[in-house]
């Protein structure tokens, strides 16, 4: 019975200290922009947070957090965290999924595959030279592009107070 309590006990405490266990059925793949840019212009009363990043892109790894923190403050708010990777696809097993869980995102995570990125790049912003990593903020009509890193949360704070109060 002693066992048997403490793994039901092991067995919630993981739980909530790791709310999601990423496999590569939980992650959204375009292989073409056209698939994937209505996410970039969703028509609703919800703020998108949008940022393009990898797995390979130190700034992008070391920004991440500072994504997630907002994901935790923007519970019972009209704010949505979308992390779009552009991680290659012979490493989504090896590498990307593996560092879903280890940094345990609860942001929703997409990947998009469209390697021909001269197409698309102006889609998102005609002002983004392709580097990475990227950020999108917009509601509605209403859109402001960042080609940088976020060194922290009160950053990334700053550029969504003209769309919520957080």
């Amino acid at each position: 019975m002693r066992l048997f309590i403490l793994s039901v006990i092991f067995s919630l405490s993981s739980l909530t200290a790791f709310p999601q266990s990423w496999t590569l059925k939980d992650v959204d793949i375009y292989r073409s922009f056209d698939d994937f840019e209505h996410i970039l212009d969703t028509q609703n009363d919800t703020t998108y947070l949008v940022n393009f990043w990898a797995t390979w892109c130190a700034p992008c790894v070391k920004e991440l957090p500072h994504f997630e923190d907002i994901q935790k403050l923007s519970k019972g708010k009209k704010l949505k965290v979308v992390l779009v990777s552009l991680d290659f696809e012979r490493q989504f097993e090896s590498r990307l999924i593996p560092f879903l869980n280890k940094n345990k995102i609860a942001s929703d995570v997409v990947v998009l595959l469209d390697k021909k990125e001269s197409t698309w790049i102006d889609k998102v912003d005609p002002e983004w030279s392709g580097a990475i990593p990227i950020t999108l903020v917009y509601k509605g009509e209403k859109r402001n592009f960042y080609e940088k890193s976020f060194h922290s949360t009160d950053e990334l704070k700053s550029i969504l107070k003209p769309y919520l109060n957080i």
